[in-house]
């Protein structure tokens, strides 16, 4: 895409380091606030799909999403206090190709959820940008990050 070479030096094309070889899945959490609508827009208006829900199990209630199985999950954990989140903090869905992202884009649509002005980067490269229910960004873009990138 553009100048900087950082991907090339980040290790594309390398195996991860022995000490690490034997992860079996990869997990990853946030809090929200707004905790029965995230899960409702991730599960209903996305579709990613809802793997398991716990309710105060050693502590508050969650929603494990998998992405698209269980080696790699996205977990949603209750909080009872808002959640700072930083305008840069994004889940991106990268779609093999534009006709892909348009029918995820048109199902949001047809809830009435409107995209809102993507980063710069991500205009750029065709992606639609929305909001989730804590005021997190999910990029939907038209490419696969390293295989089919413009």
């Amino acid at each position: 895409m553009g100048e900087d070479s950082s991907a090339t030096a980040a290790g594309f094309g390398l195996v991860w380091p022995e000490s690490l070889s034997r992860i079996g899945a990869i997990r990853f959490a946030r809090r929200y606030h707004n905790y029965e609508e995230a899960v409702h827009f991730y599960r209903d208006l996305v579709g990613l799909p809802l793997l398991e829900t716990f309710n105060g199990s050693y502590g508050p209630n969650g929603a494990i999403f998998g992405l698209p199985d269980s080696s790699l999950t996205f977990e949603l954990v209750e909080s009872d206090q808002p959640v700072a989140v930083d305008p840069h903090e994004q889940l991106c869905l990268y779609f093999p190709d534009a006709d892909a992202k348009e029918a995820a884009h048109r199902r949001l649509g047809e809830a009435g959820i409107e995209p809102i002005e993507s980063d710069p980067y991500w205009a750029a490269t065709g992606a639609t940008t929305y909001r989730d229910p804590d005021g997190r960004g999910l990029v939907f873009a038209p490419f696969v990050y390293g295989t089919n990138e413009h």
